[in-house]
């Protein structure tokens, strides 16, 4: 089943259970689907690492507002915010541990021979097509960044 399809499964049954926040999540998640669908001019279906990265961009949207919201003490606008995050993440693939990554990065430094923030670009760039989808890319640049000053 396409994610769209997922999506609107998902839809549905939120309206049902009058799920208000769960439908919100999921609504802004149909219309950036269908922003990036149309930008192109064409209806054709997007790749699933296109519908990866807008829902990522999804999440870390409402992760920022939700810290925002803290920092001004507004609790009562970061719990929305949250549970909309925890909707959305039910369509990515499951996140790996940092120690996880911490492995898969460190691989990489040593296959490619890498050493001191001069490669950082590259392992960046490597580290960020392999772990697409499966970490956040703040959490690869802060493990790249430790390991190549290590």
């Amino acid at each position: 089943m396409s994610l769209q399809a997922s999506i609107m499964d998902a839809m549905k049954s939120a309206m049902k259970s009058k799920d208000s926040i769960a439908l919100e999540a999921l609504r802004a998640v149909k219309a950036e689907l269908l922003l990036a669908q149309t930008q192109s001019g064409s209806k054709e279906e997007i790749s699933e690492e296109e519908e990866i990265k807008i829902l990522q961009k999804l999440v870390k949207q409402r992760k920022d507002s939700a810290a925002i919201f803290a920092e001004q003490g507004r609790a009562d606008l970061v719990e929305p915010e949250l549970a909309q995050v925890a909707v959305i993440e039910q369509f990515l693939p499951a996140q790996l541990s940092n120690e996880e990554v911490e492995a898969i990065i460190a691989k990489i430094i040593a296959d490619g021979n890498h050493a001191g923030m001069a490669a950082m670009g590259q392992v960046m760039g490597m580290a960020s097509k392999e772990l697409a989808g499966k970490a956040d890319g703040k959490t690869i640049s802060t493990i790249v960044k430790t390991l190549l000053t290590k």
